[in-house]
């Protein structure tokens, strides 16, 4: 197998309080191939964006990482001082966040913007980075992009904006992409454009792609593969039509349940009773235990790790094929 562009090892995010340290992210493994998407999907608080922040080198402090590795096209990146850090993250990985204006200087024009980030990391000419500044405007589905080019960010509507962002991402020709809620602050006819100019861009430049999201029509509908987030750690992870159709744990079968079907035609969606746990009340043995309907003795006193089932690896005792329930 070809080493992956993304390599990411037993990942653990803390942040130090008065009160103790809280661990929000918590041994998380995972890999993306060039030219794969894999989708990170999970509730608001399973670690999703913390995870993409701390491969991006973004984590807010007091957060940091405290142990484990992430590895870009098989160099080190998580130790590297900020300085370097910064020329990565503008060369070798771009970033598209929910809002765009957090990611515009309202002051400058957006051509200014892209040609200040295509002459640092590629060393054009400003008259060569203006072209592709418009070559990259265009791509991404601006209209009039030679007009266009010279407007100020507020001068755009909230699609044109994220497509703007997405231009000044891809703007260095980047191995990796995260994109953080790219789509969630769209309306769905932008949300579908917004979805297919990403596949179209990422796959025909060969670029590896972490999507973060809480919506798995988006997940489904972009990703190779799907990682699902509970409470800081991974619950299962495998390729998006497996755990779509198979999902082998039982917080993704509940995922799974709450989803509308356009086949069948149901009186009333499936919940999942009770909520997340906070950070400083995370329960011993499997975290999702209080509220699983499946759960036994073992769930409360062990906690599982990834378990190969089927094509996908699901962190759940009724998957061990060793012991599970009937062992406990």
């Amino acid at each position: 197998m070809a080493e992956p562009l993304l390599d990411v090892r037993s990942l653990r995010v803390e942040f130090p309080t008065r009160r103790g340290t809280l661990l929000a992210v918590d041994d998380v493994s995972f890999s993306i191939a060039a030219g794969e998407v894999l989708g990170v999907v999970g509730e608001s608080g399973a670690g999703k964006s913390l995870t993409g922040a701390a491969v991006i080198g973004l984590l807010e402090p007091p957060g940091r990482i405290a142990r484990g590795e992430v590895k870009l096209a098989g160099l080190r990146i998580d130790n590297l001082p900020p300085d370097e850090m910064r020329k990565v993250r503008g060369r070798e990985i771009g970033a598209i966040f929910q809002d765009p204006l957090t990611s515009l200087n309202p002051l400058y024009t957006v051509g200014q913007q892209l040609t200040e980030t295509i002459t640092t990391h590629l060393h054009m000419s400003q008259q060569k980075a203006q072209a592709r500044a418009i070559e990259l405007l265009a791509a991404t589905g601006i209209p009039a992009p030679e007009r266009r080019i010279d407007h100020y960010p507020h001068q755009f509507s909230g699609g044109m904006r994220q497509r703007v962002v997405i231009a000044l991402a891809l703007a260095a020709e980047p191995k990796l992409v995260i994109a953080d809620e790219p789509t969630t602050a769209l309306d769905v006819s932008i949300q579908a454009q917004i979805i297919e100019l990403l596949k179209m861009l990422c796959r025909e430049k060969k670029t590896a792609v972490m999507l973060i999201t809480h919506d798995m029509g988006v997940i489904a509908e972009t990703a190779d593969r799907v990682a699902v987030m509970y409470a800081g750690r991974i619950a299962e992870i495998g390729p998006v039509s497996e755990v779509i159709h198979r999902p082998r744990h039982p917080y993704t079968v509940g995922l799974m349940g709450s989803i509308p079907s356009m086949e069948h035609e149901i009186e009333r969606l499936a919940q999942i009773e009770g909520s997340m746990p906070r950070l400083t009340e995370i329960p011993a043995g499997c975290a999702f235990h209080p509220r699983c309907e499946k759960a036994f003795a073992r769930c409360s006193r062990e906690r599982p790790e990834l378990m190969p089932v089927g094509d996908s690896r699901a962190a759940c005792w009724l998957n061990d094929a060793g012991g599970g329930a009937m062992a406990a």
